[in-house]
């Protein structure tokens, strides 16, 4: 009840990752769009409630207080984290709508301290791994084959 919704399953967390040297937890939404419109801006402050839905912590700071509060108690409490860790949101996307939605999601992102890795940043960090030698690894691997001329 304290999430403000009649009942809620277990909620997935698609990427966690600690950093010990600064105790801090990385909370990495995943969102590939590669066949749609792509990430719209309106997903974001509620301009379309459809959306909205689709990027619940992000858009509901009570969900998001909930469920990041025990993602860093249940962390804690396993040894897989120091106390009270600095929790920071972010979204990988594989496609944004337009370059006017890119701009206003980094503006927001920005000043929400939330981290936005768009489809620019992961084109230029998969042709970064694809120029290297070779590599025994699958994301260097497919990185070549999606990339090689």
């Amino acid at each position: 009840m304290a999430i403000g919704r009649p009942s809620s399953p277990r909620w997935e967390l698609d990427i966690v990752a600690y950093r010990g040297g600064d105790n801090s937890l990385l909370v990495v939404e995943c969102k590939s769009y590669l066949d749609s419109q792509g990430v719209k801006f309106s997903g974001f402050g509620g301009a379309d409630a459809k959306l909205t839905e689709r990027f619940k912590l992000f858009n509901n700071a009570t969900l998001r207080k909930v469920v990041l509060g025990r993602l860093s108690r249940q962390f804690h409490e396993r040894g897989a984290c120091g106390s009270d860790p600095k929790i920071t949101l972010g979204l990988v996307a594989g496609k944004i709508y337009s370059d006017a939605a890119r701009a206003k999601l980094k503006r927001l992102f920005d000043e929400q301290g939330w981290i936005l890795w768009d489809d620019v940043w992961l084109r230029e960090h998969l042709q970064v791994m694809a120029s290297g030698g070779y590599e025994n690894n699958v994301a260097a691997i497919v990185s070549k084959l999606l990339l090689r001329k």
